[in-house]
């Protein structure tokens, strides 16, 4: 049976062995219900938490909430149903389902580990990186950041190499694009104008950073971008 042309997502059962496309799930006879979705981020220029976690992440239910099984379950009515503010009710629950899954990985690095994950539960670097978050346009210096989260500039870059392997004014120059490619793509504000809200003095400063490390100019990854 063709199903190209189908609505999506199609429903599959298996009835006594026979697969069934479309036909409702079997729930009071399968042994086991395997629910599959997606869920759409930036990955380029550069996102930290996506390129911090694994490829694959195992949380075993024992450790899940019950309140997961019932959004799932919510998940799974949402896209099957396709009533109105389907998309958007299946949006927000996928984000809740990520950011729990998140935070599952991150209670259970050991103590000793590093990266970008396991910098956000250090006291100090979690609180710089959260500065850097906020305040991307803010004209930071190693000094400045170091006295926010109580450590001397010395601690402070010694301290985020450990953990993120890069220091902390270039990680803010590596964010300060990604907020930049963020404002191209979803705004229609000028190179100029984001080049100032994401802390560069000038159009041609932010230009130079942004093709360093994307490989183009703002405004052809913003026409690249809107094409796919």
């Amino acid at each position: 049976m063709s199903t190209r042309h189908d609505p999506k997502p199609i429903p599959i059962a298996l009835h006594s062995g026979v697969r069934d496309p479309g036909s409702p799930t079997p729930v009071a006879e399968a042994n086991t219900i395997l629910v599959c979705g997606f869920l759409g981020c930036d990955l380029c220029p550069f996102n930290p938490l996506v390129a911090a976690l694994p490829r694959l992440l195992h949380l075993p239910a024992a450790r899940a909430g019950a309140w997961v099984a019932r959004v799932i379950d919510q998940a799974a009515q949402e896209s099957t149903e396709h009533r109105p503010g389907a998309d958007a009710v299946l949006e927000r629950l996928a984000e809740m389902m990520f950011v729990d899954t998140a935070r599952r990985y991150l209670d259970g690095l050991p103590d000793d580990a590093t990266g970008w994950v396991a910098g956000l539960r250090d006291r100090y670097v979690g609180r710089a990186l959260a500065l850097l978050h906020e305040q991307p346009e803010h004209p930071w210096t190693i000094d400045e950041l170091g006295r926010q989260v109580g450590l001397s500039r010395s601690a402070l870059h010694e301290r985020f190499v450990q953990f993120l392997a890069q220091p902390p004014m270039h990680y803010l120059a590596n964010w300060r694009i990604q907020v930049g490619a963020r404002l191209l793509r979803e705004t229609n504000r000028t190179v100029a104008a984001i080049a100032v809200d994401v802390g560069y003095e000038s159009e041609a400063a932010f230009s130079r950073a942004f093709k360093r490390l994307v490989g183009m100019p703002p405004a052809a990854w913003r026409r690249s971008a809107s094409l796919t």
